[in-house]
């Protein structure tokens, strides 16, 4: 807070730095965050893009009453934070249509610039009661139409696969700490599949590596690969978690790039079909595709900023 938080990580002047608020830590835990700390925060630390101080993510085991009590002080947040740059946010939930109507009466949807969007994780997760995945992707596709000229931000969206949904529901950034959570259970995450178990850390099991996967990772140019090999991605202690995060996350961004690449070049259908190896995600990718052409956003895709660093 003394130096601001770019000069303090050392930030390049062409990266954003996104601030979380972290209500997803208090979904299963008691406690709040201080509004005034949190604001007295922003204004020193200065990030560029920050969402307002507390929104109360609805469960989907919740009832329609408990939903729309979190949509109540959620809004009651968004109102009140309004003039202030905090972006507000919005939670794909079982009452969506009354966020909307609550949202366009606070202030016209031609003038929100930006929005969030937040409640996808506890149903990605499949918590009980969480809705079907094409209910999420109807629900996002809804918030885009709505908010057709804003700057439409996902949080908890990180992985190989549901960067592809992001980017055909024309979302403008996405920002998860997946990829780093990952790492610290021994995970990585290869391209265009799901997860793979690479370190046998505490109680985490996971699918093993193929002999095909193998060799995909042999090839792999991340720096942890490049340098040290899969021993290196397998490695105990602080070592071997710094690889695999930062295979993890070159994997995002590069993932990232091929879909950029094959939709601007037109072969996108052709690719992720023979790149595309994920039995849940897949038939996503193909629901999305077969959807009604999403209005136009800001950019050409999303975004992937850095999470907020933490202790």
């Amino acid at each position: 807070m003394d130096v601001g938080i770019r000069a303090f990580l050392s930030v390049p002047d062409n990266v954003s730095i996104f601030l979380d608020n972290g209500s997803f830590y208090f979904l299963r835990r008691n406690g709040h965050t201080s509004v005034d700390a949190y604001m007295d925060f922003v204004r020193h630390a200065r990030p560029d893009w920050f969402p307002v101080p507390r929104d109360v993510i609805p469960n989907p085991s919740m009832s329609k009453e408990a939903q729309l009590s979190c949509l109540t002080t959620t809004m009651e947040q968004n109102r009140r934070f309004s003039q202030s740059g905090c972006v507000p946010v919005i939670h794909i939930c079982d009452v969506l249509e009354e966020y909307l109507t609550a949202m366009i009466d606070c202030q016209s949807a031609g003038n929100t610039k930006a929005v969030a969007i937040g409640g996808i994780v506890p149903n990605l997760l499949r918590a009980p009661k969480a809705r079907p995945y094409r209910h999420i992707l109807d629900s996002t596709k809804r918030i885009r139409e709505t908010f057709k000229s804003s700057r439409i931000h996902v949080f908890g969206i990180g992985g190989t696969a549901t960067l592809h949904l992001a980017y055909l529901l024309q979302m403008d950034s996405v920002d998860s700490s997946g990829w780093r959570n990952r790492a610290a259970r021994g995970i990585i995450q290869l391209p265009g599949r799901g997860d793979r178990l690479v370190a046998e850390l505490g109680s985490w099991r996971g699918r093993r590596l193929s002999r095909e996967e193998h060799e995909i990772l042999d090839c792999c140019n991340c720096p942890g690969c490049r340098a040290f090999g899969i021993e290196g991605l397998s490695a105990s202690g602080i070592e071997g978690f710094s690889h695999r995060a930062a295979h993890n996350l070159y994997t995002l961004v590069r993932e990232l790039q091929l879909i950029e690449s094959n939709l601007r070049d037109g072969t996108y259908n052709y690719w992720y079909a023979t790149h595309l190896n994920n039995s849940i995600y897949r038939p996503l990718v193909e629901y999305a595709l077969n959807m009604t052409q999403p209005v136009p956003c800001n950019d050409a895709g999303p975004t992937i900023p850095a999470p907020p660093a933490r202790g």
